[in-house]
């Protein structure tokens, strides 16, 4: 019953014998191999992008915070969610690689951003000359950090309101495979066709070891982005072991099948909670997250029963056995078809 992060589930065995098979004799360093070559094609190919500049790096943290800052000044404002991973979880990593810039969050229902708010935010900013933060950067999360996703459409909206005022959009897509899976359309649609400038293209929450890519759709931005990430310590020398895992990753849509796997495992856990008559949604299920309430006591079983997940607001001590707690739970491409079941079993007991 580990419903704790998609981080915590295994790596992918493809994505492990690859990695043996890169460890086998001598290749060049700091991505000038062959397997870091093939990478980059394929993810060319995947988001129908030939031109495209392709960075790998190790985590999603370096991922985000290297991609602003070649996005943004020291001095401008970086419009983000409420609940944006940049600006809850990631220690000012964004504000100290762009050397200072503002995280300036930005309203909307289910932790999307709202393009009226996003408007309303931008004009809020640059009201102040010289005294103030100028504008900068959008950045939004697919999925986004309470499980909802943005379609097309949405995103194009968003995009829209920052060409309004000529700033770039940047994607933090830790979770992209699942949102694109329950979109369905393709990379190129959800992402640079909409008017997304620069992708942080996870893996790591889905089966990797641990590499995400940079994707800066205008490759006159690739420069930068590479003097940052050796500059920032981000550049590994054996880069053949960041691209043996999104060769893998790539290979046969691997990424893709992963990816609805745990949202399959979502759906019929989010089903279940509903059918208990004890848990209630905080908001549909769009991708590999669930957030949920039920009553205090049930949690007790369910921690005592050795049930891994967060309690997302309130606590277990201090309260009526009734009083309901949300929950945050997370389904991996690894979770067992009856996690569900034993999890739901407890609710009962």
């Amino acid at each position: 019953m580990q419903f704790a992060s998609d981080n915590t589930g295994p790596v992918h065995p493809r994505v492990l014998d690859a990695l043996v098979r890169a460890n086998e004799g001598y290749a060049p360093g700091y991505g000038a191999d062959e397997l870091t070559r093939a990478a980059t094609a394929r993810l060319r190919a995947v988001f129908e992008a030939p031109e495209a500049a392709v960075c790998l790096v190790a985590t999603g943290t370096a991922a985000n915070a290297l991609s602003l800052a070649t996005l943004a000044d020291p001095w401008s404002a970086v419009f983000c969610s409420r609940s944006a991973h940049v600006q809850e979880d990631e220690c000012g990593a964004p504000e100290f690689f762009t050397g200072g810039a503002k995280l300036v969050p930005v309203d909307g229902e289910g932790g999307r951003m709202d393009a009226g708010a996003l408007r309303a935010a931008i004009l809020a900013e640059e009201r102040r000359g010289v005294h103030g933060v100028q504008r900068g950067p959008v950045t939004i999360s697919e999925a986004t950090e309470w499980g909802t996703i943005y379609g097309p459409d949405q995103v194009a909206a968003i995009a829209a309101v920052a060409r309004d005022f000529g700033l770039p959009l940047h994607m933090d897509g830790a979770r992209f495979a699942n949102a694109l899976v329950r979109a369905g359309c393709s990379p190129a649609e959800l992402t640079w066709k909409a008017g997304v400038d620069v992708l942080s293209f996870g893996g790591t929450k889905n089966g990797l070891m641990g590499v995400e890519a940079v994707i800066l759709f205008d490759p006159q931005r690739a420069r930068e982005f590479e003097l940052r990430r050796k500059r920032g310590g981000h550049l590994f020398s054996k880069h053949r072991f960041l691209a043996a895992q999104m060769a893998a990753y790539l290979h046969d849509d691997l990424w893709l099948d992963l990816a609805r796997r745990a949202n399959r495992a979502a759906d019929r856990l989010a089903e279940g909670l509903v059918a208990t008559g004890q848990a209630e949604l905080v908001h549909p299920a769009e991708a590999n997250m669930i957030f949920a309430h039920w009553p205090r006591r049930v949690h007790r079983t369910l921690f005592a029963a050795g049930a891994q997940y967060y309690l997302w607001e309130g606590t277990l001590d201090g309260g009526p056995e009734e009083a309901p707690l949300t929950a945050r739970l997370v389904c991996d491409w690894s979770s067992p078809p009856d996690a569900a079941d034993r999890f739901l079993a407890q609710f009962g007991s």
